[in-house]
């Protein structure tokens, strides 16, 4: 769902590689606003051997960069500019998480999760093959064969078509909470495959993100007499877990692909969209359900061209600003983006103030937050 790249957007030069390097190893798929997070338990690992590999990919990015370097524009319009596209991501993360949630509340397209998905994958590959052309030039192409990025293709599938379903059947506030458990399940499989690990401070703050997701999940799966109040279903848990677990594998996959096939995250996403959009083409016949579209209200085509452009909109913005704000901003950007489709979503769903769910949105957001202050602080002590 939901798709973040090394951009080279305007006012970005060859000094942002590294905090490209940091920031490409995922793709915003499930425009969850918590992206930074999971890049967190990656790339601020204290394992000599992967700081190595790093510095190996930044000379590669760098390399690329300075092929197709963006003269630099004045710190004020740089400014600008990297305003601007946090304004513009931030508002086609809110969008589509709500515009998602209409289009699957109508019961006609929430079994066509598959062909949903395969359109999303259209538009991120006509976005990225748009930048890549001589015109743009913002990242070269590099083919891969289709072998090579098979078994990412299906992650990036899952890693869609799982969050998708966990929002077509749970409320936005779970949805949301419930991705704040991406950061401790990344730095599990990192743990376990790539024995990085992270520092004490920061795995006490990840326990009471946990509690607090799971307290949430109990609440908000609560049966209410109120029909007025949105819940979540037991379908929409298992969702949820599952695709959290699908994320997960992928963020970890994207790095170690990125490294075995030496090319960078957009080069990487640029291969794998169409061949996950034509994967799912051999099981759309045989899993979904296709509603009659001549009977697809107006509107509901509207939602689903609104989504399409919102993902096209945080790819393009993500892409710009990796290359123009440090991982301080991006940071605080994705817990605001975090915060307000928590609260957004807490609105929508009818829940008055005192229930009890909402204690746990405090201590899951609450504990994600203090993890990023702990691995922020982390970075800065071993960078000087």
């Amino acid at each position: 769902m939901t798709f973040p790249h090394s951009g080279r957007g305007p006012g970005s030069s060859a000094v942002s590689s590294r905090t490209n390097s940091r920031s490409e190893n995922e793709r915003p798929s499930s425009y969850d606003g918590i992206d930074n997070d999971r890049l967190s338990s990656r790339n601020n690992a204290n394992d000599g051997d992967l700081r190595r590999r790093d510095e190996a990919e930044e000379a590669l990015l760098e390399k690329d960069m300075i092929e197709h370097h963006v003269p630099e524009q004045s710190s004020q319009a740089g400014f600008g500019w990297a305003s601007f596209w946090i304004v513009v991501n931030t508002l086609a993360t809110i969008g589509i998480v709500f515009t998602n949630k209409a289009i699957f509340s109508d019961p006609s397209l929430k079994l066509a999760q598959l062909t949903f998905a395969a359109f999303h994958f259209f538009m991120t590959w006509l976005l990225l093959y748009t930048l890549s052309r001589p015109r743009f030039a913002y990242f070269v192409p590099r083919r891969t064969t289709i072998r090579e990025v098979i078994p990412l293709s299906i992650a990036m599938s899952l890693n869609v078509i799982l969050p998708n379903l966990s929002l077509a059947y749970s409320s936005i506030t779970f949805y949301q909470v419930a991705r704040i458990l991406l950061t401790p399940t990344v730095a599990t499989m990192d743990f376990f495959l790539y024995h990085t690990t992270l520092p004490r401070n920061a795995i006490v703050a990840l326990v009471p993100a946990c509690i607090g997701v799971g307290v949430v999940s109990y609440y908000d799966s609560l049966p209410t007499d109120d029909a007025n109040v949105k819940t979540t279903s037991s379908l929409g848990v298992i969702f949820a877990f599952s695709g959290i677990f699908a994320s997960s594998l992928y963020t970890v996959w994207i790095k170690s692909y990125q490294r075995k096939l030496q090319i960078s995250s957009m080069q990487l996403l640029f291969n794998q969209a169409p061949v996950s959009a034509f994967l799912l083409l051999y099981v759309i016949p045989f899993v979904d359900t296709f509603p009659t579209w001549s009977q697809v209200p107006a509107n509901r085509w509207l939602m689903i061209i609104m989504s399409g452009m919102f993902a096209a909109l945080i790819n393009l913005s993500q892409f710009f600003i990796i290359g123009q704000t440090g991982p301080v901003s991006s940071t605080v950007v994705g817990h605001l983006k975090t915060c307000l489709i928590v609260a957004l979503g807490w609105i929508a769903s009818g829940r008055s103030v005192g229930d009890k769910s909402i204690v746990g949105v405090f201590v899951a957001v609450g504990g994600i937050i203090s993890y990023s202050v702990v691995m922020l602080r982390h970075t800065a002590r071993v960078s000087k």
